[in-house]
Formats: C-alpha cells, sequence, structure tokens
C-alpha cells in the first residue's frame, strides 16, 4: 500500500494506464482532473460538499438538463465565440451571426415549400405573427432550396417533445425555399420562459443569486448545398430579458424589427386577417470549406 501526497496521487491519476488510449482525452481529463483536484485543495472543500456536487451532477443527469446547464454557465456561447474568432482569424466572412442551439431543438420536422403555418393547431394563443425573407449567399445572390428548420415555445414556455401535453413537431417545421430564396411562416410572437423550478438548474442558480430567464426567441438551423450550415436565433424587440438573457445567447444583428400590417392581399394563403405583426430577416450563409460544413443536425448528432 502506498500513501501519497495530493500532488502523488494526481500524478498516479494522470500517468497510470494499460494502453496508449487516446492522447487527446487523456490530456484533457488530466487537465479537468487536474484542476478539480486544486479546487479542493484551494477551497478545502469537505467530503459532504463533495458528495452533495456527485449527487447534484447525478440528478441534473438524469432530469436531461445537461444542455441547459452548459448554456447558463456560458459554454454554449464560449463555443460560438471561438467559432467567430477562427473564421475572423482564417479571413472567412462571418454572414449571419451563429447563436447557440439550446437543448431543445429535434430533427424531423415536416417539411414545406416556400411558406408554412408554424401554428396550426394553436390558433388564438397569442399575436397573430408573419416572418419572411431570404437565404442569401455572402454574394448576395439568393439561395434556392435552401431548407429553414424553424422552431419556438408555445404560450407557456414549453417547447413539443419535451412536454408531453403538446403534439409532435407542434410548432416545429422545415421550409424549402423558393427559386429566389424566398422563404415565410405564420405563427405567433412566442414568449420568453424560465428555467425549470425545483430542478437541478434552479437549485444552483438560486446558490449563484442568479435568474434563469431567456428572452422571447426562435430557433433556426438553415442550409443548402454549396453553403455552411448555420444554428442560430432570433430576438423579439422589447423583452425585458434581451440584454439580460441567462444563456447569454442574445446578438447584434439578431433582434428583429416588428411591423404592423394592415394589407393582408399577399398573405391570403397564411389565413392572416388584419392587423397582423411582421418581421422582414435575411439568413446569409458562409460558403462551405468543406462538405461536412454543408450538413446540418443537431449538436449531439454532429458530435456522434
Amino acid at each position: 500500500m502506498s500513501e501519497f501526497t495530493t500532488q502523488e496521487l494526481l500524478d498516479h491519476v494522470k500517468s497510470r494506464q494499460i494502453s496508449p488510449g487516446n492522447e487527446r482525452v487523456r490530456a484533457i481529463t488530466a487537465r479537468i482532473v487536474g484542476d478539480l483536484f486544486h479546487t479542493i485543495d484551494d477551497f478545502d472543500v469537505k467530503p459532504d460538499e463533495f458528495w452533495a456536487a456527485a449527487k447534484w451532477l447525478s440528478q441534473l443527469g438524469e432530469a436531461g438538463m445537461v444542455g441547459l446547464i452548459t448554456a447558463g454557465l456560458g459554454f454554449d456561447r464560449l463555443l460560438d465565440i471561438r467559432e467567430d474568432e477562427a473564421d475572423l482569424a482564417a479571413s472567412r466572412a462571418l454572414g449571419t451571426p451563429r447563436a447557440i442551439e439550446g437543448p431543445l431543438y429535434i430533427a424531423g420536422a415536416p417539411l414545406y415549400q416556400r411558406e408554412v403555418r408554424l401554428d396550426e393547431g394553436n390558433e388564438g394563443k397569442g399575436e397573430t405573427f408573419v416572418m419572411e425573407g431570404r437565404v442569401l449567399g455572402l454574394d448576395g445572390q439568393p439561395v434556392p432550396d435552401a431548407l429553414v428548420d424553424v422552431w419556438h415555445c408555445n404560450e407557456l414556455g414549453r417547447y413539443s417533445h419535451f412536454d408531453p401535453s403538446q403534439p409532435e413537431y407542434n410548432l416545429r417545421r422545415r421550409i424549402e425555399t423558393d427559386a429566389e430564396g424566398n422563404y415565410r411562416f405564420r405563427s405567433f410572437l412566442p414568449p420568453g420562459y424560465a428555467i425549470p423550478p425545483d430542478s437541478p438548474v434552479s437549485e444552483l442558480f438560486a446558490l449563484l443569486g442568479r435568474h434563469g430567464n431567456r428572452p422571447a426567441h426562435i430557433h433556426f438551423m438553415v442550409s443548402a448545398a454549396g453553403k455552411r450550415a448555420l444554428t442560430t436565433q432570433i430576438n423579439i424587440p422589447g423583452d425585458t430579458f434581451i440584454d439580460d438573457d441567462f444563456a447569454f445567447a442574445t446578438r447584434g444583428g439578431l433582434i428583429v424589427s416588428l411591423d404592423k400590417v394592415d394589407d393582408v392581399s399577399a398573405y391570403a394563403s397564411l389565413g392572416v386577417t388584419a392587423p397582423f405583426t411582421r418581421a422582414k430577416f435575411d439568413f446569409v450563409l458562409q460558403d462551405a470549406q468543406a462538405a461536412a460544413e454543408e450538413v446540418p443536425g443537431g449538436r449531439y448528432t454532429k458530435a456522434a
């Protein structure tokens, strides 16, 4: 039996192995474990505190909220910042700003041509809203047959699939743009929402003295042949938390302007009545530098 000092134990944890393993995984794990060892030492973490944290991590996983805490602690935005910095360093034009996917994307939403009623089955649940625009390349030319995957929460701030009371793919659709890159959809202005109460995330945020509110927003995943797939979201102006998003996802260039429309003649196919609220927004896609950049998909799918 060996008696270790803290540093000796850490050295053994980092160095013991029976096969080469994965060099990158070994290096990252060693860094994380080392930082945690030093944190325990520096803050004199007691056994009860350590095991309370371990129990909290177990509860976080059981609740399926890992993706929520990564957003709330800034990791999702950090990854976007690093992608932006890499693009700038490589002199790649950025196009529409990327924004975090969030933990609530579901693939395979129903597909429509050019336009769709996203709010079908949700009539009267909010202010009628139409969003329209084009998908463009960096050269300003329209991108035909682009795919606009759009999703947002219901009037209670909840998302279908994760909320069993909602129909499958409620407030989730995919739109294929026409020859001029046009898309549009009808829905209602979604509210902001807060992290679930009495959850592992709300427990931590209470201890940190932080709120868990997100401003009103709509998610998008936009892709096309030859273009780099874009994950982003737009914000609805006027929300209390638009400058204090717990997920740090609000970005310049992604807050849309709203206007009231009285002439509904051009929107008869969407069944709107006057007046309704409209936003116009064009998505500008980067050119893909590799085939893998063209492929849209949720973060876990792409990671796999």
